[in-house]
């Protein structure tokens, strides 16, 4: 799955996000999408990650503030799968993990919920 370059990743990604529930995307206030090619650490082991705080642990964001970053890692996404169909699936998946947690939603609950 190495040739898919970054800006066919991304229109995956921009595809996925709108395959999202309106329930899910509507509350994402002040949150930015950002894909990344892997984590700073070099590592292929973290697919996304969730940088800023949790709806459920913050107060009213003020004018000025800088946006909370969902970023999706493409080249850990392109080596965990095989086809475009498992990748699609896996940014979908990776995206609702992320986007649980800017409501709050920890680790734990997710693999309770299916979405570990």
């Amino acid at each position: 799955m190495h040739d898919i370059d970054a800006e066919q990743f991304e229109a995956l990604v921009v595809a996925e996000l709108d395959l999202l529930p309106d329930d899910m995307i509507d509350g994402l206030d002040n949150v930015v999408f950002v894909v990344e090619d892997r984590p700073e650490d070099g590592s292929l082991d973290l697919l996304g990650l969730y940088d800023g705080v949790a709806l459920t642990e913050r107060g009213q964001y003020g004018f000025g503030e800088m946006p909370d970053r969902i970023v999706l890692y493409r080249e850990p996404l392109l080596e965990l799968v095989e086809d475009i169909d498992e990748l699609k699936d896996q940014i979908h998946v990776t995206l609702v993990h992320e986007i649980a947690h800017f409501y709050g939603i920890d680790d734990a609950r997710l693999h309770e919920l299916g979405w570990g």
